[in-house]
């Protein structure tokens, strides 16, 4: 059975209240048009003027505003909703976990994945380091769908092949980002597509995608990417929806045909 899927591109802002209100707005908009499984990007709920001001917002495990919007939209919607992440505090009173929740369509809490790998950059006055206020995961986040299994990453979790091939075979990877303009321009969609690739999965894509008050500029291109590598739909730049099909026979026909991870011998 074939089951719609959709990711949600935003400009977030250092107001997690405008940022709520636009992430209503648009996964409300990707319901209407038939999503089953909606996929918010990294960040979504806060990009801050400094990376020190997600902390002042971070909420513990099950309670807070960003958690509990999250909940009460999927179970009215009922949908999927898996909350791209949001900053959730840790043992470190000055650093968060990076934390991509997901809710069911009764608005319960059904898996959660902690980005493992932290970004960091630097070429010219370009620079990003996200250990000095987060603390790295540890497990690697896998959950039950109605269309299979789906494999949890985060932005820079997608430079790291092994992550993925650890997972075992799922029908879905998620991948929220915040793609910075200068990596994503040369990176995004070559490794996007290769994870789709070498998993014979799908890959859904929820970005980041334009200038924010901050005055970061992200690179946006949010996409579903099928089995074989094709972007079946892409948004470049601004606010949006992102949607398309997941079609278990596709995948299996690719999997029947290239039977690579059949094949694997390490």
């Amino acid at each position: 059975m074939r089951h719609t899927v959709a990711a949600i591109q935003m400009i977030s802002s250092p107001s997690v209240t405008d940022n709520i209100a636009t992430a209503d707005r648009l996964v409300r908009q990707a319901a209407a048009d038939g999503a089953h499984l909606v996929l918010l990007p990294e960040y979504w709920a806060i990009m801050g003027v400094k990376d020190s001001d997600k902390v002042a917002v971070a909420e513990p495990l099950g309670q807070g505003p960003i958690q509990d919007f999250m909940a009460k939209l999927a179970r009215e919607l009922g949908i999927w909703l898996i909350g791209g992440t949001l900053p959730l505090a840790s043992d470190d009173p000055l650093k968060v976990v990076n934390t991509t929740l997901v809710y069911n369509p009764q608005g319960e809490s059904a898996g959660r994945y902690d980005k493992i790998h932290l970004f960091g950059f630097s070429q010219g006055a370009e620079s990003y380091n996200e250990s000095k206020t987060i603390v790295p995961g540890k497990n690697i986040g896998v959950l039950d769908a109605p269309f299979g299994k789906v494999g949890m990453s985060v932005c820079y979790d997608l430079r790291f092949p092994e992550l993925f091939r650890a997972m075992g075979p799922v029908s879905l990877i998620v991948l929220p980002a915040a793609f910075t303009y200068t990596t994503g321009q040369a990176h995004w969609e070559i490794l996007l597509r290769a994870r789709a690739i070498e998993n014979q999965c799908y890959v859904l894509a929820a970005a980041q995608g334009g200038m924010h008050p901050n005055g970061r500029r992200t690179w946006g291109h949010s996409m579903l990417i099928d089995p074989w590598g094709t972007v079946k739909s892409m948004l470049a730049e601004g606010e949006g929806v992102v949607a398309g099909e997941i079609d278990p026979a596709f995948m299996e026909g690719v999997r029947q045909s290239l039977p690579a991870l059949k094949h694997r011998t390490m």
